[in-house]
């Protein structure tokens, strides 16, 4: 006999931020169309993902943003199959969302 294993929620503690890498962070295109795979290094590059869960003293970052960060400095959690990438919300260096105050001019 199988004894069922509860569902757990996960909760963010502190200032930490739960992240799913955007799917178009692997291979890319230049502007001239030629493919770059994931796996090319010209710099060190930043990635864009999006938050799923938040601590609660996280005071900038909502769940659904859009959040801009370097993947090389988080730590990565598995769960059911999918990564995600735990970090500080003061490793974050940008959020787009809808509801911006002092934007950029710049847009997704």
């Amino acid at each position: 006999m199988e004894i069922p294993v509860p569902k757990l929620e996960i909760q963010m503690l502190h200032d930490r931020v739960l992240v799913r890498l955007s799917p178009e962070e692997g291979e890319r295109r230049s502007s001239g169309g030629i493919v770059i795979p994931a796996t090319a290094q010209v710099a060190r590059r930043l990635a864009w993902g999006d938050v799923l869960g938040v601590g609660s003293n996280v005071r900038n970052v909502k769940v659904l943003d859009r959040v801009l960060f370097n993947p090389e400095d988080q730590l990565e959690v598995e769960v059911q199959g999918e990564a995600y990438l735990v970090m500080r919300e003061r490793d974050i260096h940008a959020v787009a969302s809808e509801r911006t105050e002092h934007g950029t001019g710049l847009y997704l």
